[in-house]
């Protein structure tokens, strides 16, 4: 792509050194109105970051690489260089989306007895902290392959103002702390995951200043070297090493599973450029990502379940009803279609047509709860209103991951949701690269659900895990409506499908609907929960009908942006959950 004098301009000052002195800690504001473009995060460091690549001439995919480098040094136990990701990306010249699958891979050496062990699936907590659970990395190709197909600037310029905030450091506040104390007894494990994250024995204080210099040389080689270094050099034999021969401290008494990867599993890794789903709502064109991830087949789907029903004029129970009920449905469908499409076949126009999700629709009754786990259905033979009971629940992954959405001043919007999976990955940091893996193969069904039945999503050589992952972005005749995502897990999808929903059809803000109390159904007997959900004067109609609620503390961080008119960006992000987004726009106005 041709550089622009301001493309080039930017450059010249995202390489410039960082300012010495203290980290200054950025406010978290979760809605700013304004114009020029928005940027949307979980973190307001990253969010500054992506505001100021947009306001010296940077694009919607510009800021959103920078904004997820940032990401990498202050969210580092939910996203990283060590993960994966799934990158949607609207071009309004074209009036096209288009996606990204930087999802990792499992070593080729991997086979569907990778998690088990004299003839037993390992425990999951087992196989999480381990190098058998650590796959091949595609977020940094993803960076590359975004700003090579629509960005403006190059890999060292889009990186450069994430090396200077992790030499500088940024202030540690409650949420950076406590998940290291979440994960304080596994991470003491490790030689390089204590020297990092836990000096001194404990998690560094909320307010002190925390860096992380070898992180910034890591991004400053990887750039140099346009990624080689990672996917066939001197980065990637040291993430090889890792997982072969994790840096366990000595007379620890974990046991910790080595992983076989090798560097050639790096050096094949390629990202994928996949057509994203695709399904209309209330005249509206809705789009996501396609297999492996499951969120643009399993939203679309809970969206056309709902079609035949106006949620704009029924009650809030039963609003409520139907959106649990549609989510129970289709994960149903989830867990018995959806695979990586390289190894199974994927029936994602089936899944998605309006005929298949009608005979899904008429099980739902307004007065019953339908009984859980509810089998799969067959999107390529579709059967009205056939009810069975269901012999096997899902399985739930724990991912937890972060969104973020950006948007420019030429209309062009990016959703992106990238990963490490669990809270701190695998627990393990490369040593002398400050950088934690992912423990993303856990993704993967153990052992199939039904013994001696084919399964999409079982381990194998150079696969992909299923994902839930589910960056969204809603066209109008066209143009970006909205634009959403969120981290989670499986809950990834209830959460994008209640905010959907809460906007489209029952007319809440857009902030309300990303601060409404959720509930996450995924075809079990009872669903999870929020309290301030459980507490509401809705839930005691729910429950009269059948349903019954647990309780989760906290359910999905999303992040959105949305047109709001006039050439303005509205950017939103949660007011409370992981301590509060911060939502940021160019000029606000």
């Amino acid at each position: 792509m041709l550089r622009t004098v301001a493309a080039l301009t930017l450059s010249v000052v995202l390489v410039a050194p960082a300012p010495a002195g203290a980290a200054e800690s950025s406010p978290r504001v979760p809605e700013q109105v304004g114009w020029g473009g928005a940027v949307s995060s979980v973190d307001p460091d990253a969010s500054q970051i992506g505001i100021d690549v947009l306001r010296r001439g940077g694009n919607a995919v510009d800021a959103a690489v920078a904004t997820a480098a940032a990401l990498g040094v202050t969210d580092p136990f939910s996203a990283g260089i060590g993960g994966g990701g799934f990158f949607v990306h609207y071009d309004a010249r074209t009036r096209r989306v288009s996606t990204l699958d930087g999802r990792e891979t499992a070593p080729r050496s991997a086979t569907d007895q990778l998690f088990v062990e004299d003839g037993k699936p390992l425990p999951f907590a087992e196989a999480m902290t381990s190098g058998k659970s650590v796959g091949v990395p595609g977020t940094p190709k993803t960076w590359q392959q975004a700003l090579r197909k629509w960005g403006t600037l190059n890999l060292r310029e889009a990186m450069a103002p994430a090396e200077a905030l992790a030499r500088r450091g940024f202030v540690v506040d409650q949420t950076f702390n406590s998940q290291i104390a979440n994960n304080a007894a596994r991470f003491a494990d490790f030689t390089s995951t204590r020297d990092l994250y836990l000096p001194g024995g404990r998690p560094p204080a909320v307010g002190s200043t925390f860096r992380n210099p070898q992180l910034a040389d890591t991004y400053r080689e990887l750039a140099r070297t346009e990624l080689a270094s990672l996917y066939g050099g001197a980065v990637g034999r040291d993430l090889v090493q890792a997982v072969r021969k994790p840096p366990v401290v000595p007379g620890s008494t974990r046991n910790v599973r080595a992983g076989d990867m090798r560097l050639s599993d790096l050096a094949r890794y390629r990202v994928e450029r996949r057509d994203p789903t695709h399904t209309r709502y209330r005249g509206l064109d809705v789009y996501g990502m396609a297999a492996p991830s499951s969120g643009g087949t399993t939203v679309g789907e809970a969206l056309n379940i709902l079609e035949s029903t106006d949620l704009s004029k029924v009650s809030d129970v039963e609003y409520l009803h139907r959106f649990i009920e549609s989510t129970k449905l289709s994960f149903a469908d989830r867990l018995r279609w959806v695979g990586d499409p390289a190894f199974s076949r994927v029936p994602t126009e089936g899944l998605l047509s309006q005929r298949f999700a009608d005979s899904r629709a008429c099980l739902i009754k307004p007065d019953a709860v339908l009984p859980a786990p509810q089998p799969a259905a067959d999107p390529r033979d579709p059967k009205a209103c056939e009810a069975t009971a269901g012999t096997s629940a899902l399985r739930e992954d724990a991912e937890r991951t972060t969104h973020l959405t950006t948007a420019d001043r030429w209309g062009n919007v990016v959703a992106y949701t990238l990963t490490i999976e669990a809270e701190g990955g695998s627990g393990i940091v490369v040593p002398n690269r400050g950088f934690l893996l992912n423990n993303e193969l856990t993704d993967f069904e153990f052992v199939a659900p039904t013994p001696g039945v084919p399964h999409p999503n079982l381990p194998g050589p150079g696969k992909r895990p299923r994902s839930s992952m589910a960056p969204t972005i809603v066209l109008d005749h066209g143009k970006v409506l909205l634009a959403v995502g969120s981290p989670g897990g499986a809950t990834i999808i209830t959460t994008v499908t209640q905010i959907l929903t809460a906007r489209l059809d029952r007319k809440m803000s857009l902030v309300d609907a990303v601060a409404a109390p959720r509930a996450s159904q995924r075809n079990a007997a009872t669903t999870p929960a929020e309290a301030a959900f459980i507490a509401a004067s809705t839930t005691a109609g729910l429950q009269a009908i059948g349903h019954r609620f647990s309780q989760n503390a906290e359910i999905g961080a999303a992040t959105a942006v949305e047109r709001a008119g006039d050439g303005r960006w509205r950017a939103v992000a949660e007011p409370t959950r992981r301590g509060g987004g911060a939502a940021r726009v160019v000029k606000v106005g």
